[in-house]
């Protein structure tokens, strides 16, 4: 992953990461590369002696050369080609990555990408929205164009003119939940990333993601949570706290219920205590934790828990114990609490956890 990259997936959620349900839906040709390739982990590989009935095997979406004739027509129809991406989470898109790696002489000169929000398929009637502009694209790298766009979208679709090969997509941006999916009443998981849920700020996250705790499912493996380094404190002037700690915003402003925090994978190297605390932060602080977020390059702020130390933060759950490869839940532990907007875990002394649930009910 490239400093840039690393940047945005920092700041952002991949709002069509095929983790919380993206999908390509469609597309105008893939002859040498399928879609869904769009979407996959990483930024794709090369094998230099892997070739199909089709011609050379390429991890990305690639389609047939257009040919054009003489009368500015092509031999099918089209003057581009097209994919349509449903995102696993409604959201507002604040950047996309139209990543050409490994495509050379065979990427894109451009590409543009239009949006939509609608409900259920897209079909020929399906209003599509410009959000970035025919650009050029340059091959064998990440190609980021910035968006200012404050809509909530549910459909984009991608565009790459004459035609080529485009490795991965990446949507960058921020969930917006849809009220409507949830009935009145019902306990919501207010850590849940396709809720709304982020996580700001953490003390290290060296091993693995701090957002991966908030992802579907149950981990698929060790790296598929929130791991910290080894703490060394004895005689280290950079260690501040005896623990490790992470600030997840809230999906929305609400009281919690139940708690499960799950270890899984975690057999040595598992915390050996966590606590919980929560706080509701007004809007300008809530702003401020924003921008630490933004300024810190690998989105770690250990030499600044001062800043949330300070902060009025009111106790959930004591300090417990936890086990390895274990889901453990908590609800009669609970203390009492206000409307809480972000919660802060704290792992003693470090370690990895897989999963954090926090159900509860959002505020009306």
């Amino acid at each position: 992953m490239t400093q840039a990259s690393a940047a945005q997936s920092t700041q952002y959620t991949d709002l069509a990461s095929q983790r919380i349900g993206g999908q390509t839906l469609s597309c105008s040709d893939d002859f040498f590369a399928e879609m869904e390739n769009l979407l996959k982990p990483g930024r794709g590989v090369f094998i230099e002696d892997k070739y199909t009935d089709r011609g050379k095997w390429m991890d990305g979406w690639e389609s047939r050369r257009r040919r054009f004739l003489s009368d500015g027509s092509s031999d099918d129809g089209l003057d581009h080609d097209w994919c349509i991406i449903k995102l696993g989470a409604q959201g507002r898109i604040r950047k996309i990555n139209v990543d050409t790696n490994h495509f050379l002489g065979n990427a894109p000169q451009s590409i543009a990408i239009e949006v939509a929000r609608i409900e259920g398929e897209p079909n020929d009637d399906t209003p599509w929205h410009t959000l970035v502009e025919q650009s050029p694209v340059q091959p064998g790298q990440e190609n980021f164009f910035t968006v200012s766009n404050d809509e909530v979208w549910t459909h984009v679709k991608l565009h790459m003119y004459p035609d080529g090969g485009i490795a991965r997509l990446r949507v960058y941006g921020e969930v917006v939940a849809n009220p409507a999916q949830f009935a009145e009443g019902e306990l919501i998981d207010l850590a849940y990333i396709k809720n709304g849920a982020r996580p700001l700020v953490c003390s290290d996250m060296f091993f693995s993601h701090m957002e991966n705790l908030i992802m579907p499912g149950r981990g698929a493996n060790m790296g598929d949570g929130w791991e910290t380094k080894r703490r060394r404190p004895i005689g280290d002037p950079d260690v501040d706290r005896d623990c490790d700690w992470l600030v997840l915003q809230l999906a929305a402003p609400g009281t919690i219920s139940k708690v499960l925090i799950d270890t899984c994978h975690f057999k040595g190297n598992y915390p050996h205590r966590f606590s919980l605390q929560g706080i509701n932060l007004p809007d300008n602080q809530a702003r401020d934790i924003e921008l630490l977020r933004r300024d810190s390059e690998h989105f770690a702020l250990s030499t600044k828990a001062d800043d949330f130390d300070a902060l009025a933060w009111h106790t959930l759950l004591n300090e417990t114990r936890l086990y390895a490869d274990r889901e453990h839940s908590y609800l009669k532990e609970l203390q009492p609490h206000p409307e809480i907007t972000h919660v802060r875990l704290n792992i003693y002394p470090d370690g990895g956890v897989s999963r954090l649930r926090l159900w509860g009910q959002a505020a009306r």
